[in-house]
């Protein structure tokens, strides 16, 4: 058990509103940037979150990969999202790659403030 867990809090995000308030836009985003920085994809589940008059409100997301997981949640009403991205580096070092999604993912919400911490987790065995 070793990886890296990448984590942001994004504060007064710039991207177009919709952005945050669609998970199926956000689903595929997060799919193609993981298959683009070369992450396996093996599920995923995004929710819509809805306000009492029906209209979209914030999402929350995972994709599941064989490497770990991507998580994201929204809050369109503070214009802020949380971001989580932890791969396990037991067959491969996966960090090179965490750090490119990451940097992409966090470009996407344009946010004015960035809040990051990076956990090292688990130890190497000799």
């Amino acid at each position: 058990m070793h990886g890296l867990h990448l984590i942001a809090d994004l504060h007064d995000c710039r991207c177009r509103r919709e952005f945050l308030l669609d998970a199926p836009g956000l689903e595929s985003f997060c799919i193609a940037a993981c298959e683009r920085h070369g992450l396996t994809v093996v599920g995923r589940c995004f929710h819509q979150f809805r306000t009492a008059a029906g209209e979209p409100a914030g999402v929350t997301g995972t994709v599941v990969l064989a490497e770990s997981h991507l998580a994201v949640h929204t809050w369109p009403e503070m214009a802020g999202a949380t971001l989580d991205i932890y791969v396990c580096n037991f067959s491969a070092d996966n960090s090179d790659r965490a750090h490119a999604l990451f940097d992409e993912s966090i470009a996407a919400f344009a946010p004015e403030r960035v809040e990051k911490k990076r956990v090292a987790r688990g130890s190497i065995r000799a």
